[in-house]
């Protein structure tokens, strides 16, 4: 690979972590912040920090803000985040589960066949 696409590859990588960090950093803000009142701030806080950074051009720097927000972003990660109830994990998920394989249902309320 030349060095122009081996920089291109590495600089299209960094970019999709960013965009990685700052989906998570913005969604683990929401379980910290439940009210859009309190999470807005907090969301523009966040997105300050990372506009300050947009700037920086040589790719080794990059890579260390990047390895150094995701440690921040593991270390404040929320113990217990919101869980929508009908997702895998939430209260409500399989709470009506299937019915096992073999057992008919019969749909006719009563009018069998006589």
């Amino acid at each position: 690979m030349s060095g122009a696409a081996s920089y291109l590859a590495r600089r299209s990588l960094q970019k999709e972590r960013v965009r990685i960090l700052y989906r998570r950093a913005l969604k683990d803000t929401l379980n910290w912040a439940v009210h859009r009142h309190l999470f807005y701030p907090d969301a523009d806080a966040l997105r300050e920090r990372f506009d300050a950074n947009k700037h920086v051009e040589d790719i080794e720097t990059i890579d260390r803000m990047i390895a150094d927000g995701e440690a921040q972003y593991n270390k404040w990660r929320h113990p217990d985040p919101y869980i929508v109830p009908w997702a895998p994990g939430g209260s409500k998920f399989t709470r009506n589960p299937e019915p096992p394989a073999g057992i008919e249902i019969v749909y006719d309320y009563g009018r069998e066949d006589h």
